[in-house]
């Protein structure tokens, strides 16, 4: 079975940083692009980050290029997200994703 489990969340100040991680289990994680989605309440669950494998290639939605870095780490199997410049308007619930499997989430506040 596929199991995506996220970590690293929490309530940060505006500016603070935070790294999320994702830890893959159930299949050949060196071979399959994987994202990062957020979903804040009240809103549609957005595509945030996205790398390719082996981890060549990044994409980032706009509101976060340039303060968020994806990236991967094969040998042990975890995604991660490092997020620098935290807004108040990142605060959501952030999701490792797969093709048709979801992590249980990890909720990034970011609040003064």
């Amino acid at each position: 079975q596929v199991q995506l489990v996220e970590s690293g969340g929490g309530l940060v100040q505006p500016g603070g940083s935070l790294r999320l991680s994702c830890a893959a289990s159930g299949f050949t994680f060196s071979r399959r692009a994987m994202s990062w989605y957020r979903q804040a309440p009240g809103k549609e669950r957005e595509l945030v980050a996205r790398i390719t494998s082996p981890g060549g290639s990044t994409s980032y939605v706009d509101s976060v290029k340039g303060r968020f870095t994806i990236s991967r780490d094969n040998s042990k199997n975890t995604l991660y997200l490092q997020m620098n410049s935290l807004k108040p308007e990142d605060t959501a619930v952030y999701y490792c994703y797969f093709p048709n499997y979801w992590g249980q989430g990890t909720q990034v506040t970011v609040s003064s």
